[in-house]
């Protein structure tokens, strides 16, 4: 009778483990979705601030930077070239450019930037600055990270990433390629391929400054190149 009484016992908990698992097994794919949605930074990676995208409430509590030079930043915009920004820093000294430049950065065009002028980039020297000049043309993000792959992980080539990009091919750049441009959105998307085919960045400049300011139009055109169809 014990024995009986003992086993209705052990069947009854692992009913309700199991019922209770079930309703953990919904709340638990909620939260997968969402975190699909917005992936979490890595450990141990820093966010990069686009001085030519953040708010001057964002730019303000930077390290070195206060509410006067965020408004000088934002009235400043936009700036094509980190050398750009460097002008608007005025006599700050070396080691707080230094240090604002790990987490605030224009990114830097892979196939266009002056080799010297890579060294800007947080931890990287005379040697991965030639690397990076080495292996021109660029074509994808991809084959950046293959070829940085001979030398550093894929920890540090994403963290390199933070800070330059490819420019990616009007006329045949893929959904996630153009979403990768800093602020372009789901509506920038549609407005990028509503226009295919570019016959000229000319044509780029007349369709997409229907919407978006000659400003926002100049920092736009950094992340493009002009791609023949087939």
């Amino acid at each position: 009778m014990q024995r009986l009484i003992w086993l209705l016992l052990i069947i009854s908990m692992v009913s309700a483990c199991a019922g209770g698992e079930g309703k953990a097994t919904e709340e638990e794919t909620a939260t997968e979705s969402q975190e699909e949605a917005t992936p979490p930074e890595a450990p141990g990676t820093l966010a990069v601030l686009n001085p030519n995208l953040a708010s001057a409430e964002e730019m303000a509590a930077l390290p070195e930077i206060g509410e006067a030079l965020a408004q000088k930043i934002v009235e400043g915009r936009p700036f094509l070239s980190m050398k750009d920004f460097q002008a608007v820093m005025g006599e700050m000294d070396e080691a707080a450019k230094e240090a604002l430049f790990t987490v605030c950065f224009v990114p830097l065009n892979l196939n266009t930037t002056p080799e010297e002028d890579f060294k800007m980039v947080p931890g990287v020297g005379d040697k991965m600055a030639h690397e990076f000049e080495e292996y021109r043309p660029y074509k994808k993000v991809a084959q950046f990270r293959r070829e940085m792959g001979k030398y550093v992980d894929e920890d540090e080539i994403a963290r390199y990433e933070k800070y330059v990009f490819v420019p990616v091919a009007l006329n045949s750049a893929t959904d996630e390629e153009i979403l990768a441009i800093p602020g372009v959105g789901d509506r920038m998307l549609h407005e990028f391929k509503e226009y295919r085919p570019y016959n000229s960045l000319e044509q780029f400049r007349r369709e997409i400054g229907k919407y978006v300011d000659d400003n926002e139009l100049a920092r736009l055109e950094r992340f493009v190149y002009l791609d023949t169809e087939n």
